[in-house]
């Protein structure tokens, strides 16, 4: 079957009551589709006239005037208002018939119900949309909130994203739409939600950025990420020698206390030193290697040089959260880097497994998620380049 691409839009009322990462958890636990991108826009009002008009000329009808309903809430909502652009959530999704199954997720409309004991949170839009008339004949609106958009058709899935595409080249990954004085004593922190969470389709990554919101910060950047063996060796790298000397002396100490045991024999403080400056050092180098092969997919002794800079083998998320305090209050959430010592509550405490396998990453200082998004390009994204790949294929199969 044919692998196409569509997409998932969460409104910018959805992403500024931090309901992210419900709607991601949604997805991602009931769909067979890969996600494969990911970024934060906020529309100007040429993109979002024409994604309206997009979606008021769609072929299927629906009911209750859906489709001029959307089209009008995408122009006074997801355009800017006040001189100030909004930020929406722009997901990808590759698979076999993609928008079925998106549509099938996101779900239809519920009208205003008379008892709350009728209304179901079933999909997405049962759970986080509304749609209320202001009496019983259902003609006149009184509030409407679609909390996110899918494409109905292939065809109009295309459309969209060849409409987005060429503006995507031009947009940054990082949403700057606040005046220059609420950036004064704004912080900017960087989050990867690792590849142990991606290994089949769950909630998993939802439910972390679900968590994460309770620090109040805003989420003004995101991408999908297969990160190269070279980032991640210039990630960690800093990391190494204070990884060394941690964990050298350990390493020397237990390998002296096996040999102790295993030719019961007595072995000085000096042999320990020297197992500790050789198998130590060398066991410790492997662990470094196994923190690389973990983000990357590929140990850096495996890798042939003219691949270091390739994608990797294997998907992280990063995520760019802005707000005061904002390293201590992402870090709060994350927890210990040790699951076993996080506190109760914390991502690492739910969803890690050791101290390499640990859920999520989170800078330490402003001055780490400073280098850590330069390593990791925060500030660019694949969406366009992905799409432009997705039509040329396309382009190709017609000809032949």
């Amino acid at each position: 079957m044919e692998q196409s691409l569509s997409y998932v839009l969460v409104t910018p009322y959805t992403v500024a009551k931090s309901r992210t990462g419900g709607v991601l958890s949604r997805l991602l636990s009931r769909i067979s589709l890969e996600l494969v991108g990911a970024q934060m826009v906020a529309m100007d009002q040429h993109i979002a006239g024409a994604f309206a008009s997009i979606i008021k000329n769609r072929k299927k009808v629906e009911g209750f005037k859906i489709s001029d309903l959307l089209s009008d809430y995408i122009q006074q909502s997801m355009g800017p208002s006040l001189g100030v652009r909004h930020r929406s959530l722009l997901l990808l999704f590759r698979g076999e018939n993609p928008c079925e199954q998106l549509a099938t997720v996101v779900g239809s409309f519920q009208k205003e119900t008379g008892s709350v004991e009728t209304v179901i949170g079933e999909s997405i839009r049962d759970t986080y949309a509304d749609l209320i008339f202001t009496d019983e004949s259902q003609e006149k609106i009184r509030y409407f909130e679609p909390a996110v958009i899918t494409a109905q058709t292939q065809g109009e899935a295309d459309e969209t994203l060849a409409l987005f595409m060429p503006w995507l080249a031009k947009e940054s990954n990082i949403v700057i739409n606040r005046p220059p004085e609420y950036y004064a004593d704004v912080q900017r922190t960087l989050v990867i939600i690792k590849p142990d969470n991606w290994k089949y389709a769950s909630s998993r990554p939802g439910m972390i950025i679900d968590m994460f919101s309770r620090s109040g910060l805003r989420i003004v950047g995101i991408k999908v990420l297969k990160m190269s063996v070279s980032q991640a060796l210039q990630f960690y790298g800093p990391t190494k020698e204070g990884l060394k000397a941690k964990l050298a002396p350990i390493y020397g100490m237990q390998a002296r206390e096996l040999l102790e045991h295993e030719f019961n024999v007595h072995l000085d403080v000096q042999m320990q030193d020297m197992l500790t400056t050789s198998f130590g050092d060398k066991y410790s180098e492997e662990q470094f290697e196994r923190i690389v092969e973990f983000m990357a997919g590929l140990k850096p002794s495996d890798c042939k040089a003219e691949d270091l800079e390739k994608p990797g083998l294997v998907k992280c998320m990063v995520l760019v959260y802005e707000g005061k305090d904002a390293v201590q209050k992402i870090r709060t959430i994350l927890g210990a880097t040790d699951p076993n010592k996080a506190a109760a509550g914390t991502i690492r405490r739910e969803f890690g497994s050791n101290i390499r396998v640990n859920a999520a990453h989170a800078s330490d200082s402003p001055e780490n998620a400073i280098r850590e998004m330069g390593v990791l390009k925060a500030q660019e994204n694949t969406c366009c380049t992905l799409l432009a790949e997705y039509f040329d294929s396309k382009a190709t199969a017609s000809r032949r």
